[in-house]
């Protein structure tokens, strides 16, 4: 399963890992962001010991969905080193999400 992510577990999770990190910025009320969900985590079982997967939801915290421009959910960003290197609006394939982690390894 997605780890969950709030504001003030952002910074550890998120900035400071060592791995590439994918986060699914998302809320409850979303209807497109309840299929992008189980596909997330999918993804964090197959990136497990290689990547951070987790999960955002906006509607508890919105300080760092402001800081990255999220203006549309779901959102799904990737982050290496600390930095954004990747982002992904609406729903897509599987294959997509991981491709997208993969070329931040």
């Amino acid at each position: 399963m997605a780890l969950e992510i709030t504001d003030s577990t952002f910074e550890e999770i998120v900035l400071k890992s060592d791995k590439p990190v994918m986060v699914d910025f998302w809320a409850e009320w979303c209807g497109p962001c309840r299929m992008v969900g189980p596909i997330i985590d999918e993804i964090s079982i197959d990136f497990e010991g290689k990547a951070i997967v987790g999960k955002l939801d906006v509607d508890s915290n919105q300080e760092f969905a402001a800081k990255y421009g999220v203006r549309n959910i779901p959102t799904v960003l990737v982050f290496k080193d600390g930095e954004l290197v990747g982002r992904q609006v609406g729903v897509v394939p599987k294959a997509s999400y991981a491709d997208a982690l993969n070329e931040a390894m």
